[in-house]
């Protein structure tokens, strides 16, 4: 019997639409019933972004304010699978993302529906993630898979590299001499393997034990000193968050912000890296290990 998919996403780059196209592409043979909408906000964000343009949605952002979006109509009234792609801005989902959650139309479909999750994003994902299955939660929906695509470049490197392609819209070497910026076109193909795991639970209408097959063959990899920023760094974001929200003329906080974040990312995460290295993680490796088990899973 064919089953009923509908796929949820936002996408500035379109990348994210070409992760969703491999994963889907196995479900799409095996004869499913697929039902793709591309959520568009009603009133567009800028991209290419500028340097004020971005850093201005940061506290809406990190707040979790949704905004308003253009109509969605489904044909459905019940879907046997859900698929919502997002994608992370400011450790937090994107407010596009956020606000597909908190859509009329699709809180009723999402219901004691399982959903599979998918984000393509430069390397910290995690705080993103939580809000996403928090959100999930409070939806009754069933979060059965999750999984995750990263720039697998160097912090340095990537960084770089987004910058260039939020700025510009290029996806192309930087100075012929930086890698194209994104996840990468092989571990986009690669999602067909995914896919091909989510048709195989699909099709017998039980997704116990699928989660733990996806992260076996690498659908998530969580890296520990990534973790163990995005953990301090969340927290920092929601006080500079309600700090600048609250201000009449931001401008002046949205730059400090910026400037906070570029010295945190390459001079204070180094150094408190290497402090944990060598005083703490020794000594907590159970507890890593733990956490490790819960942000690749999906309960």
């Amino acid at each position: 019997m064919n089953k009923k998919i509908l796929v949820l996403y936002y996408s500035q780059s379109g990348q994210l639409g070409d992760i969703i196209n491999s994963l889907t592409g196995p479900l799409k043979e095996a004869g499913n019933s697929i039902e793709t909408v591309l959520v568009q906000p009603a009133k567009a964000y800028p991209f290419p972004w500028s340097g004020k343009s971005f850093f201005s949605v940061m506290p809406d952002c990190v707040l979790e304010k949704p905004t308003e979006l253009q109509p969605i109509q489904l044909k459905e009234t019940a879907y046997d699978l859900v698929v919502l792609g997002y994608q992370a801005w400011f450790l937090s989902p994107s407010i596009p993302s956020n606000s597909i959650l908190n859509h009329p139309s699709v809180k009723a479909i999402i219901k004691n529906t399982p959903v599979v999750t998918i984000t393509g994003a430069r390397n910290m994902w995690i705080s993103a993630m939580n809000v996403i299955r928090r959100l999930l939660k409070e939806l009754d929906a069933r979060h059965v898979g999750n999984i995750v695509l990263v720039d697998q470049h160097a912090n340095f490197v990537s960084f770089v590299t987004i910058l260039y392609w939020m700025f510009t819209g290029k996806r192309d070497r930087y100075l012929n001499m930086f890698p194209k910026p994104g996840v990468s076109d092989a571990d986009i193909d690669n999602c067909k393997v995914f896919g091909s795991v989510i048709e195989k639970y699909l099709a017998k209408g039980n997704f116990d034990g699928m989660q733990e097959e996806l992260v076996q063959k690498r659908a998530v990899v969580v890296k520990y000193n990534l973790m163990f920023i995005e953990s301090k760094a969340k927290r920092i974001f929601t006080i500079w968050a309600n700090l600048i929200v609250k201000r009449k003329n931001r401008t002046p906080w949205l730059v400090a912000f910026k400037y906070y974040l570029i010295i945190a990312l390459f001079v204070a995460a180094p150094i408190i890296l290497t402090v944990d290295a060598i005083f703490f993680k020794p000594f907590l490796s159970g507890r890593i290990k733990k956490q490790k088990q819960f942000f690749s899973g999906v309960n």
